[in-house]
């Protein structure tokens, strides 16, 4: 198994577990949604960060071996992986934007039912 697809692997069973963390939480819905929002852009700052590590690594060992026939080779991985890895990010961001929306609209929904309910 490749690293990229280990650390993929290991930050959304991260984020996943925050996220549940979050929706279990004993607070009101608009805090929950906040928290939500803010856990994903800090997981997001978080593999950002990971990312641009392991790319300057990978830059350096590329640095190193610029003479070989594999470069390029090489380069076209890296760069597929790159690719994979900001196209992930993005359809997590997506999904926890999708999601606090989701809680929001269904916040809503609930105060105007009970706004016009009969009482």
């Amino acid at each position: 198994m490749s690293t990229g697809k280990i650390l993929l692997g290991v930050l959304a069973g991260v984020a996943a577990g925050a996220l549940i963390g979050v929706l279990f939480a004993p607070d009101k819905g608009t805090v929950t949604r906040k928290k939500i929002v803010k856990k994903g852009d800090a997981y997001a700052d978080s593999l950002k960060e990971k990312f641009d590590e392991y790319m300057d690594t990978i830059s350096e060992k590329i640095d190193d071996v610029r003479n070989e026939d594999y470069v390029e080779d090489l380069r076209e991985k890296f760069n597929e992986f790159l690719e994979s890895i900001s196209d992930k990010v993005e359809d997590i961001k997506e999904d926890v934007s999708d999601f606090a929306e989701q809680k929001h609209s269904k916040s809503k929904e609930s105060k105007k039912g009970f706004k016009t309910a009969p009482g």
